[in-house]
């Protein structure tokens, strides 16, 4: 059971990290924000190894990238 979380966080990573490839046109707010709550919902989902907390590491992750560049 172990593994399949650990390939979920993976596959997360990879589709988050694409996703920022493919949003070029962004400004440095809207990247950092990105940024930020993906850098989140990877440490969410690692230290607390549920949905939730990898859902409230990307929200708290997004909050502070949106309020890093201001």
């Amino acid at each position: 059971m172990k593994n399949i979380k650990q390939i979920g966080v993976a596959a997360t990573v990879v589709a988050l990290l694409g996703g920022l490839t493919a949003c070029g046109d962004m400004n440095t707010r809207q990247r950092d924000t990105a940024i930020g709550a993906g850098v989140g919902a990877a440490g969410g989902a690692v230290i607390g190894g549920s949905g939730l907390s990898t859902l409230g590491g990307a929200a708290v992750g997004g909050i502070i990238g949106n309020q890093v560049g201001k």
